[in-house]
């Protein structure tokens, strides 16, 4: 803070107009001083009670987060291990990517007393994020989970919510769609990778992300046989939750054909070892595939980073290219937030739906 900005005679912040930044900056260091009062006349209270009131313990009680019995750190390790027993695995992975991006910006200062945590704090943690090169968009992810765990926290009765986010960006920007054109699925789809088995093996399992209408590639993992039944897939979102029913083309059957084990309740072999680490398994997957996946892009000349994201938004980048009405693909793969997605499915004869999907794939040849 500069000089000019502090109001000696009556001890606080002074305005500052004409700079909005600067004025929510104040603002919240303002307020951060207001609660560090408040904080350090219920540390003295507490001291005072105790009869070891004095300067020296003061300030060791204020920064030693080791003397309170709410901390974040603590807090969101014991959220984090909850939701893991709960099975929600991929929640658990997200908090825990946010919370050590967190406790790498804290670095030595080490945990934070959730009654700690304000506007100014999570203003520099906005600020260590973009210097670090992250993008609007995973700054504003961390924020969002970060905040998340601490309305939680706050619901729970542990701190009183000082709404310490209210300064910082949680909103989601719009990305660049990450579709191909036709034509480009159809270099895929025609590469020739007869001396390249690992390579044919995840263009295949990305050509048939993309038959099953731009399928996840954690859905794809997943799939078991029994999903398969009378020439129609079944299976759940594992995002959303969502059932979703495909009618099943003779181009899956083909890419399945080739590569399903006899042995396995899995209709493909990417989890190797049914119910040993099968997420581990999954992760490992997607990460080798991917990274070969960019490589066949690069031999295609694909003009974007090849990923299983991109067999999903080329799905219904080509589905309106081929004048698939709007609510029919509901825009499945781009949409703005997946209740608008389910409004639109909800209003369809899945048979007008397994129409559009079968347009798509003759639409990059036999």
């Amino acid at each position: 803070m500069h000089l000019y900005e502090w109001d000696k005679e009556a001890g606080k912040i002074r305005s500052v107009k004409g700079n909005p930044d600067r004025e929510r900056y104040l603002e919240a260091l303002r307020f951060r001083m207001e609660e560090d009062q408040k904080r350090l006349n219920g540390i003295i209270r507490k001291l005072e009670q105790s009869g070891k009131l004095s300067s020296e313990q003061i300030v060791l009680a204020y920064h030693s987060p080791e003397g309170h019995d709410d901390c974040f750190f603590v807090y969101a390790r014991k959220v984090i291990d909850q939701t893991k027993r709960m099975g929600k695995e991929r929640t658990s992975e997200v908090y825990a990517s946010s919370l050590n991006s967190f406790i790498r910006f804290r670095g030595e200062a080490g945990d934070v007393p959730l009654d700690a945590m304000d506007s100014v704090m999570m203003m520099e943690y906005e600020a260590y994020l973009k210097q670090n090169g992250k993008c609007p968009n995973t700054v504003s992810f961390y924020l969002r989970n970060l905040r998340t765990l601490y309305n939680r926290a706050s619901e729970e009765g542990l701190v009183e919510n000082r709404s310490p986010f209210r300064h910082v960006h949680t909103g989601v920007e719009k990305t660049v769609k990450r579709g191909v054109s036709s034509e480009i699925i159809g270099r895929i789809k025609n590469l020739d990778l007869e001396l390249y088995p690992a390579l044919a093996f995840a263009r295949n399992l990305f050509l048939l992300c993309f038959y099953l209408r731009g399928m996840s590639f954690v859905d794809l993992a997943f799939l078991k046989k029994k999903d398969l039944q009378n020439g129609v897939l079944v299976y759940r979102r594992h995002k959303t939750d969502q059932q979703l029913c495909i009618k099943w083309e003779q181009p899956m059957q083909e890419i399945v054909r080739k590569y399903t084990n006899p042995d396995s309740p899995y209709l493909l072999p990417i989890i190797k070892v049914p119910g040993e680490k099968e997420r581990r398994q999954y992760l490992n997957a997607s990460h080798v595939m991917n990274k070969r996946l960019q490589k066949i892009g690069r031999m295609v000349e694909c003009p974007i980073k090849l990923t299983f994201y991109v067999a999903r938004h080329g799905w219904a980048s080509i589905a309106k290219s081929q004048n698939v009405p709007v609510p029919v693909i509901s825009e499945a793969l781009g949409h703005d937030s997946e209740d608008t997605t389910r409004i639109y499915l909800a209003l369809l004869d899945s048979s007008v739906v397994d129409k559009a999907n079968s347009k798509v794939i003759r639409s990059i040849g036999r």
